[in-house]
């Protein structure tokens, strides 16, 4: 737990709730969690949207097929590319987009069946809509008809290279249609042996409208000869139950049923247990069998936490490394599905919004000790991160602007506790987003439904940018301070600092060693302007971590300068900061 000094009684019950909050949790689930800050080298997931990352077609036609603008392929990730991405100083990498979903491009010749455009987003399509969860996506494969053997040796180079596979799972929703040529022998598909007649039943795959045709506020032919046809209509994946969704509504999507009655006011139907849970039980084991090392599990809160506690178990007993990341927005359920088997939740309605505050300058950056505290009981199973799919991109119009700006953010991000920091490919080069391509349009994110590259920069010179990626990221796997060491924030003793942050990470060494603690100062300066600041450290910080007073000398990590100091309690030492610049001092 990261260090503060309660000064007022008030604090000294937040302090304590905060404690008590810890151990209950770590009561509730020690055996299903994987402690991330005991892990010796910080992690750090690498997010790739597999399809782009490795397309090096630079036409970027809006609405461009993929005979126009090209696609990766899984077999580029060749061992040296890979190297690469390991020497970037990455742990895992989250290949976003490997089951096969829906598309508009035809690959009927090969036995997939053919989408119909109107209930497809984009021609290249989501990949958040699965169309069979025992298939590898097509687009991705050199050979179409040896897909998942490309998938499996990609798997396997990726090992090799010393880093770690995770895939999507997405448990709440699927194609409007779905249907499995993959799956194993003795498996039933997925709405096979439903009901239609009744609008929920526990053991129904899906939720019905009886009665009623699909008919949304769109045109249903897109082009075709054929309308979409859909008899009875199916619920939409964002909890629209009703046989109308429009515009703005995952209408491309069918929602799973769980066993949760939403037309009697969301009453779980769990004993005996429904069909769905047995059929993504199996999904869950079929890719893990595959050597996959971890699931980041879509919109994991709009699957019942119940489900999870039950799936997670008997997955983990089969492979007890496996990781599995939850995208759970509402903060008052975090708790809840950690304790069923989460190793990871998004912290975006927490530290991400307030890390953008900070860097907008819509709030001071005291938001980011407010951020952590929030979730300090749980503090090393928070996932940070600035960018990814759903986000806008740091350096786009919407955002910051420009890429260095966010490179404070950055520092503070991955230094300042132990848990994970997860990075979008494309992020550390200052990928803009501000393309129109097609479905996506131009809203500051890179697409996720056309056939598409980014702009990469030439791979003969590393750029600025990404050098300082690397630096920083090397800082934190190199550094016990940061991947095994003590937190303590500065900002309570320096309420001065509006547009810096300030904190310390400290990592006592083996006594037997005669090693000195290895302490870090850590500065960031959100302003656009060069500062000088004083900051404060406290008695309290050289008691609790055992700081020795005295003058001494401090390396600053990032620039390689070195410097004197005089380390005493309650005095402060003073820090110059460049334009959105920072110090890591080693001292």
């Amino acid at each position: 737990m990261a260090a503060r000094f309660p000064e007022t009684m008030k604090s000294c019950i937040v302090f304590l709730f905060g404690t008590v909050r810890k151990w209950f949790a770590f009561l509730v689930c020690p055996h299903k969690i994987v402690n991330f800050a005991a892990v010796m080298e910080k992690t750090v997931i690498y997010q790739i949207f597999t399809r782009l990352y490795t397309n090096r077609n630079e036409t970027r036609k809006p609405w461009g097929t993929i005979e126009e603008n090209g696609c990766g392929k899984m077999n580029d990730f060749t061992p040296t590319v890979l190297k690469q991405i390991r020497e970037l100083g990455v742990s895992h990498v989250w290949y976003t987009g490997i089951i096969r979903h829906a598309t508009m491009t035809d690959y009927s010749l090969y036995g997939i069946p053919r989408q119909h455009p109107a209930v497809v987003k984009g021609r290249a399509g989501s990949p958040y809509a699965i169309t069979d969860y025992y298939d590898v996506d097509p687009d991705l494969a050199v050979r179409v008809d040896q897909r998942m053997e490309e998938f499996e040796r990609l798997v396997a180079r990726t090992h090799r290279a010393g880093l770690k596979v995770i895939i999507d799972f997405v448990p709440n929703h699927v194609a409007r249609q779905y249907k499995s040529i993959a799956k194993p022998d003795g498996v039933r598909d997925l709405g096979e042996d439903d009901d239609p007649g009744q609008g929920f039943s526990p053991q129904n795959n899906f939720y019905y409208c009886p009665g009623q045709s699909f008919t949304p506020y769109f045109d249903l032919y897109h082009g075709e000869k054929e309308p979409y046809k859909e008899q009875p209509a199916k619920a939409t994946g964002n909890d629209c139950f009703h046989n109308a969704p429009g515009q703005n509504d995952w209408y491309e999507t069918v929602k799973l049923n769980y066993g949760v009655d939403y037309y009697a006011g969301r009453v779980g139907h769990f004993d005996p247990i429904p069909d769905t849970w047995h059929k993504m039980l199996h999904i869950l084991l079929f890719w893990a069998a595959k050597g996959v090392d971890g699931f980041r599990c879509d919109m994991a809160e709009m699957v019942p936490a119940e489900f999870w506690a039950w799936a997670t178990a008997q997955v983990k007993e089969q492979y007890p490394g496996i990781v599995f990341i939850g995208e759970v927005y509402n903060p008052g359920d975090y708790r809840r599905y950690l304790a069923s088997g989460f190793d990871l939740l998004y912290d975006k309605v927490g530290m991400y919004d307030a890390m953008r505050d900070a860097l907008c300058h819509r709030r001071d950056t005291h938001a980011l000790t407010w951020a952590w505290q929030q979730t300090d009981d749980i503090g090393d199973h928070m996932l940070y991160f600035l960018e990814n799919h759903d986000e806008q991109r740091l350096a786009s119009d919407f955002f910051a602007g420009q890429a260095e700006k966010g490179l404070p953010a950055l520092v503070v991000s991955v230094l300042m506790r132990q848990n994970p920091f997860m990075l979008y490919a494309g992020q550390e080069w200052g990928e803009r987003g501000m393309d129109s391509e097609g479905f996506s349009g131009r809203d500051g994110r890179t697409t996720i439904f056309d056939y598409w590259s980014l702009s990469q920069p030439s791979q003969q010179e590393e750029s600025p940018l990404t050098a300082c990626y690397r630096q920083v990221l090397t800082i934190a796997r190199r550094e016990k301070a940061v991947s095994q060491g003590t937190f303590f924030d500065l900002m309570y003793v320096n309420s001065h600092l509006r547009r810096q942050y300030a904190f310390l990470r400290s990592c006592q060494k083996s006594a037997s060693k005669r090693q000195k603690n290895s302490l870090l100062l850590v500065v960031a300066n959100f302003d656009d302007h060069s500062a000088t600041v004083s900051v404060c450290i406290p008695a309290h910080a050289f008691s609790y971590l055992g700081i020795k007073a005295g003058d001494c000398e401090a390396t600053d990590l990032l620039s390689g300068n070195v410097r004197s100091l005089t380390l005493q309690p309650d005095h402060s030492v003073s820090v110059t900061l460049a334009p959105r610049g920072s110090v890591v001092l080693s001292i």
